[in-house]
């Protein structure tokens, strides 16, 4: 069987998750965008602060950590720490064919667990909250490599 075919369902679920996380990073990066042009604040480099069409009038201040952007910039980096590793878990884990309804399960899981944490931060709930989310996803992503390499080595 090719595993990495249209005619796999565990293939297109892992195609549809791994797409719905392509959008949830660069969602993100475009929310970022837009919180620092709507706040005018949360540039990063120093040569942000030249005179453009888009910042006409710059400010030292722009330079200044601004929660409402950094709080956008540290959800996205915390998607670029975690959806990677599920992309190539996932892949492998799709490469030893798991029975749809585990990788349906699980591939889902992780989306759901990434869309709550996200939802989570960007609504202020404390550490133990968002862990939570984190966890699940976390703990899909190992089980998956796991499952991997023991059908990979068996």
């Amino acid at each position: 069987m090719d595993y990495f075919s249209s005619d796999n369902p565990v293939f297109i679920t892992y195609a549809i998750a791994s797409a719905l996380m392509v959008l949830k990073i660069m969602g993100q990066g475009w929310m970022t965008v837009y919180r620092m042009m709507k706040s005018d604040t949360g540039l990063v480099n120093p040569e942000d602060l030249r005179k453009t069409p888009l910042n006409p009038n710059p400010r030292a201040d722009q330079l200044e950590l601004d929660d409402y952007v950094d709080r956008s910039r540290r959800m996205h980096r915390n998607d670029l720490e975690n959806i990677p590793g599920f992309w190539m878990a996932g892949a492998l884990f799709v490469m030893v064919g798991p029975p749809l309804w585990l990788a349906q399960v699980l591939m889902y899981g992780f989306v759901g667990a990434r869309v709550l944490h996200a939802l989570a931060y960007l609504t202020k709930q404390n550490h133990e909250v968002r862990a939570t989310f984190y966890t699940i996803g976390s703990l899909i992503v190992i089980y998956m490599a796991l499952h991997a390499v023991v059908g990979l080595v068996s």
